[in-house]
């Protein structure tokens, strides 16, 4: 069912969507920069009223702007479009320098330990009532049996065949949860991997709360689409 890795040099296209990341893009870029294995980084702005584009440009990424936001799943399906590599990797966009850790997700893959591997880590402030995780948790192993840690990381990397070996028909904040159920469902390898990476901490302010609001809604509309 797996395509056999080919005995030469594998290169990682990077994917970042990003929707007003100004002041945490740009870092994020360069940290990939430094990752060997990385041929390009393709930064989605996805209708950002700040800066985004222009820093993401300035920091050496190729930026692709969507004129109004269309949501996460959507920049990822346009970044793929102008990807090269033999592997894919999505990044949040709000990591900045901790983003070289990637090389240990990038590692697994191309040694063929997994067909995707997740970052798994969190953050030690604390924020929200965790309704969304618990609501992802819980529609992954209802619908493959597989319990995961990070069923939110968005940091991810998976060989190109996983990736159209699927549909990833989901909308807006619900695409960790769909490229996970999707890959399982379709028997392919994932591995979650503790790192200490770090993002942006949303806090408990209404814009926060909002933020989460639309994620639980996205994924809970997947849900109900995928069936039993």
């Amino acid at each position: 069912m797996f395509r056999r890795l080919k005995n030469k040099f594998m290169t990682v296209s990077a994917i970042i969507p990003a929707y007003n990341e100004e002041g945490w893009v740009g870092k994020t870029v360069q940290a990939l920069h430094k990752l060997k294995e990385v041929k390009e980084v393709i930064v989605i702005d996805d209708g950002s009223t700040d800066n985004t584009f222009s820093e993401a440009l300035d920091a050496g990424a190729i930026v692709y702007r969507i004129p109004v936001n269309k949501g996460k799943s959507r920049a990822l399906r346009e970044g793929v479009k102008l990807a090269r590599g033999d592997f894919i990797a999505f990044v949040d966009a709000d990591l900045k320098n901790t983003a070289v850790m990637f090389r240990e997700l990038i590692s697994c893959v191309l040694a063929d330990q997994a067909d995707m591997a997740i970052a798994s880590f969190s953050s030690t402030k604390k924020a929200g009532l965790g309704l969304v995780k618990l609501l992802a948790y819980w529609g992954i192993l209802y619908h493959t049996g597989k319990k995961m840690t990070a069923p939110l990381s968005g940091q991810r990397v998976m060989k190109r065949f996983l990736w159209e070996s699927i549909n990833f028909y989901a909308e807006g904040f619900a695409a960790e949860v769909s490229l996970t159920i999707e890959s399982l469902k379709k028997g392919f390898r994932i591995k979650e991997i503790p790192l200490n990476m770090k993002h942006r901490f949303r806090g408990n302010d209404y814009s926060a709360f909002l933020h989460r609001g639309e994620q639980f809604c996205d994924i809970l509309k997947f849900l109900f689409s995928a069936g039993p």
